[in-house]
């Protein structure tokens, strides 16, 4: 079975690619953190990795989601209900990750924008991987402390809204590694630019908050990118959210 591209980014840390979008996965021994678990159909993939990394379902500690779009939870909920795993976000992100509202591209948005380069045969992929299904996760809860998270990896959890209201990059100050989810991505299927960048306005909720997170993320002290989109980056976290501001004609 195909499970995508696997890339180390550290010691115990792995980036997964999978359908137009990435999870990481965290080890400590057989304990495992998951950040993110791609498309609704991409869970073939995503316990194909786990395996291919020497791991079982059950080895899941956590689940920590950036954010609730479906590209980002799509077997959250089914590890939830099916290992008992728990599923930990920001605050402000667990009413949308159990859909009390959606905030999420919709079909006349993307119709709007089908004549730009890409967003059609991407938007093909996206019905093919479960993209629009309703996949509530109805456990959701959020963070049960501030600060490092007792999970592999001790992640810390960093509030960047924007792209949605409750969006969290995880920092893994040990590690030297940044997760930046889709607050920082380094390219996507709709996006002409190579290398470190927002996504394309239409996916924002608010674009102004999501300009004014990046400095947040240069802030943080690291040398390698996981982003939500597109290829690992190594190089400065800073430099690397600067010239995502740049691009948009602001500073981070």
């Amino acid at each position: 079975m195909h499970t995508g591209t696997i890339v180390e980014a550290a010691p115990g840390v792995h980036l997964v690619h999978g359908s137009d979008t990435n999870w990481v996965v965290i080890a400590d021994g057989d304990a495992v953190t998951l950040v993110d678990t791609g498309y609704p159909g991409d869970r073939p993939r995503l316990l194909a990795s786990l395996a291919e990394l020497g791991h079982r379902p059950g080895d899941v500690v956590a689940v920590l989601v950036t954010h609730a779009h479906n590209d980002h939870i799509g077997s959250a909920e089914h590890l939830s209900r099916a290992h008992g795993i728990p599923v930990l976000l920001h605050p402000s992100e667990v009413p949308h990750a159990r859909r009390e509202f959606l905030h999420q591209i919709g079909v006349g948005t993307v119709l709007a924008n089908a004549w730009r380069p890409g967003v059609l045969p991407w938007a093909v992929r996206v019905l093919r991987s479960g993209g629009t299904e309703h996949v509530p996760v109805t456990g959701a809860r959020a963070f049960p402390v501030a600060g490092a998270l007792d999970l592999p990896g001790r992640p810390v959890p960093v509030h960047t809204p924007g792209h949605t209201a409750g969006h969290c990059v995880y920092h893994l100050p040990s590690k030297g590694v940044v997760i930046s989810g889709d607050a920082l991505v380094c390219g996507h299927s709709t996006s002409r630019i190579r290398g470190p960048q927002l996504l394309p306005p239409m996916f924002d909720h608010e674009r102004a908050g999501a300009v004014a997170s990046l400095p947040t993320i240069a802030e943080l002290d690291g040398d390698v990118l996981l982003p939500g989109h597109g290829p690992l980056y190594r190089g400065s976290v800073a430099g690397a959210a600067a010239r995502a501001a740049e691009q948009t004609g602001g500073r981070a």
